[in-house]
């Protein structure tokens, strides 16, 4: 079961998705240089996932594991918006996209050829 990831605990899986498993201490290190975090606010945003079931620590060293791919996360985000902005209905999302100004010729064309490829 996926849950949901607050902004700042996305930030804590992101390290870990790009880089994999990595100490508590690691994280922090990483974190401040990436946002300014403290080390206590990197162990307690750690802790609110590890509480969720987002990630699992293991010791000695407290080294953190995702447990939540980053495809589960934007499924369940995308699933989400989907929801709450367009009344659940896939393709006002998709009309939304496709209103854009600013989509190039190329993305444009990777939208077809995955529309195609559903059909």
């Amino acid at each position: 079961m996926v849950v949901k990831l607050f902004d700042s605990e996305l930030k804590i899986m992101d390290v870990l998705w790009n880089e994999g498993d990595a100490t508590a201490k690691h994280l922090a290190a990483v974190l401040t240089k990436q946002v300014g975090w403290s080390k206590t606010t990197t162990y307690t945003i750690i802790k609110k996932c590890i509480a969720k079931g987002a990630i699992s620590r293991n010791d000695p060293d407290f080294l953190c594991h995702a447990f939540i791919t980053r495809e589960q996360a934007q499924e369940f985000e995308t699933n989400e918006l989907i929801r709450k902005m367009y009344g659940g209905a896939e393709d006002r999302l998709i009309a939304s996209l496709l209103g854009r100004n600013d989509l190039t010729a190329e993305e444009i064309e990777h939208l077809k050829t995955m529309v195609h490829k559903k059909e």
